[in-house]
């Protein structure tokens, strides 16, 4: 697995290279800060870490980039801990973020969390890699969405909430369920961050043509409901 570091403070950017080295993840760090996109590229990594406070762009601005290109997991790690800020790296397409000072096991258990979310339980046979609702299909190989003749790309976050309301469509599914398929640390969580991927993802489902399917059960959750197809 190929992690890529982008952190502007040398001694820490050497102390993640040389403790994750030990687990066998192969890393690259940035070379040059005007280059983030080329080298993400090149590098292709599976993961990346991300410091919000870079030269030139921040953070946000290089997660946007990479999200544009790639599905890639990122984890913020800053020494800004505002909760505004965590709701800002994940409006941006983040998956988690880690405060300064941190602790490097810490790191670790969050990269193989995720990396496992991403690579491996939510890897699925390549024989069926698409989930179907009457004409809705999520292809859970290259995490598009698509409906009729139109289809969008999902951020890892999207990706999962699609899969979890189209495997479970007409239930009603509490926030601390959907927490739970998200994020493994809900302390991470700020209270609106779940808000702000549901409302991203109604708006992709607005953008391929179905209105109004994500329902919010006023204390209760969340439901799919199935306000396309057939007998709609």
């Amino acid at each position: 697995m190929r992690i890529y570091i982008v952190e502007d403070d040398p001694k820490i950017r050497d102390i993640l290279k040389d403790f994750l080295s030990k687990y066998d993840y192969q890393i690259e760090t940035v070379k040059d800060f005007d280059q983030i996109t080329q080298e993400f590229s090149v590098f292709n990594p599976n993961l990346v870490l991300l410091d919000i406070n870079l030269p030139r762009f921040d953070g946000f601005y290089w997660c946007r980039k990479i999200r544009a290109i790639s599905n890639c997991p990122i984890i913020f790690i800053s020494a800004r801990d505002g909760g505004m800020d965590q709701v800002m790296a994940i409006e941006n397409g983040a998956d988690d973020y880690i405060t300064k000072p941190f602790q490097l096991e810490v790191v670790v258990a969050k990269i193989k969390s995720l990396m496992r979310r991403v690579y491996g339980e939510y890897s699925t046979d390549k024989s069926s890699t698409l989930i179907d609702v009457d004409g809705l299909s999520l292809d859970t190989s290259s995490f598009i969405l698509s409906f009729q003749t139109k289809e969008c790309l999902l951020t890892k976050k999207e990706f999962l909430l699609a899969q979890t309301f189209l495997t479970q469509t007409e239930k009603i599914l509490s926030r601390e369920f959907l927490l739970e398929r998200l994020w493994d640390d809900q302390d991470f969580v700020d209270d609106n961050t779940l808000s702000v991927n549901i409302t991203r993802l109604r708006k992709k489902l607005a953008d391929l043509g179905i209105d109004q399917a994500i329902k919010t059960i006023r204390g209760a959750g969340y439901k799919l409901e199935k306000t396309w197809g057939p007998n709609q």
